[in-house]
């Protein structure tokens, strides 16, 4: 019997308030696990004509899976978050893209018939488990040559970037980074961040119980003559500071995917409909310029141009990694397309959570750009890969219709 490939839709999105990770996050005495469940939940709540049972899979992406973000944590979150013990759940890893590959994963096995409905995210709980953590690399990788020992540090992969296009240089990095953060304070000013934000129960030893309601990585008021003289602590002299990379943080994403069929029959809405999406490989020392060529392949899959790109989502591990790929498709530094409301370098980056953070916003912009059909959300990830999924606006008038090139 031949399968009909079928689309498949953004149903909803939500994430964790984030936290910046060390001693002091508002999450340092919180499980991990437990912001994923808190999520689910808030999903459920937010979609009430999604019958549990329903659920095919629940997928979440974990950068370090152990202690609490470890025991097949899709699985153990979805019975803690109350769904039936028949929805099965995994865990999954790709580093940066974990909650991206989550997505794609289930979106793909949707797109064949495998699920109708599943549920999707990413946890990372940089405070309690650090990058690296328990990593042990197998020792050929150095000792054959295969990776460069730099490949294992994201920070000096940047900096290698920075070599690698000397053209892009600090000043625009950090110039950059300063509009990260205020683009960020503009939308939070405008009320657009708090929308698919969930109010976390914290816990801590020190103040008791409270309520995490808000990100704590943004500087506001950040400047350009402010940050002029940060510390590079990746290379003497070097272009990489705390004003134009993401900083460590703890948080959490979640989403409902489906196929378009079955959303329609269930009532859910149709926030995005999936396109294309790419995976590709890179130099390792050279992470940062992955989303490049993922992108390419997932624009030619799409039977797309970059042209026809309205609106980006791009992860801001390092301004030099997003400028990488502006500057290889002719985009301007300060394009209004790119990150409406700011990125990582203001927002923080979880690692596995990111990607559906991008997704979620992506399809905020849509609800309020009709004129803009296609979107794009992209990210560097780590040991050389990069990761691109791109999206059609159901507010568009051209939706659903054939492209006609």
């Amino acid at each position: 019997m031949r399968r009909t490939v079928r689309d498949v839709v953004f149903v909803d999105g939500v994430r964790t308030p984030f936290g910046k990770a060390g001693a002091k996050s508002q999450y340092a005495e919180t499980r991990a696990d437990d912001l994923v469940v808190a999520l689910i939940r808030e999903l459920m709540r937010r979609n009430p004509q999604l019958p549990p049972e329903a659920i095919d899979e629940v997928a979440i992406a974990a950068t370090t899976q152990t202690g609490d973000q470890g025991l097949t944590i899709g699985r153990t979150a979805a019975i803690l978050a109350g769904l039936p013990r028949s929805v099965p759940g995994y865990s999954i890893d790709r580093m940066c893209a974990g909650g991206m590959t989550a997505a794609t994963n289930v979106m793909a096995a949707i797109a064949v018939g495998g699920a109708d409905v599943a549920i999707a995210g990413g946890v990372e709980h940089m405070t309690k488990h650090p990058m690296g953590e328990g990593f042990d690399p197998n020792p050929r990788i150095i000792s054959e040559k295969l990776v460069d020992p730099a490949a294992l540090n994201m920070g000096v992969t940047a900096e290698n970037l920075h070599d690698r296009f000397p053209h892009l240089t600090k000043e625009r990095a950090d110039a950059y980074g300063v509009a990260s953060q205020e683009k960020y304070a503009k939308a939070l000013a405008d009320g657009k961040i708090q929308q698919d934000l969930v109010p976390i129960q914290i816990w801590s030893s020190e103040k008791g119980w409270g309520l995490a309601v808000a990100d704590e990585p943004p500087r506001p008021g950040t400047t350009m003559e402010g940050i002029a003289n940060l510390k590079t602590p990746f290379r003497p002299r070097g272009r990489v500071t705390a004003a134009n990379a993401s900083p460590l943080t703890d948080g959490a994403t979640a989403c409902i995917v489906a196929a378009a069929d079955v959303a329609e029959q269930l009532g859910l809405p149709a926030k995005m409909r999936l396109v294309s999406f790419a995976f590709a490989g890179v130099e390792p020392e050279v992470m940062g310029v992955g989303p490049v060529p993922a992108t390419e392949k997932a624009l030619a899959r799409a039977g797309l141009s970059i042209d026809d790109i309205g609106l980006f989502e791009l992860n801001e591990a390092f301004s030099v990694q997003v400028l990488a790929l502006l500057d290889h498709y002719g985009i301007a530094d300060d394009d209004p397309r790119v990150n409406p409301w700011g990125g990582a370098i203001a927002v923080g980056h979880p690692l596995a959570s990111s990607g559906v953070r991008l997704f979620t916003q992506l399809a905020r912009h849509f609800e309020t750009h009709p004129e803009v059909r296609y979107g794009l959300t992209s990210m560097c990830v780590g040991l050389g890969q990069g990761g691109t999924v791109i999206w059609e606006n159901p507010h568009h008038a051209d939706y659903g219709k054939e492209n006609d090139k």
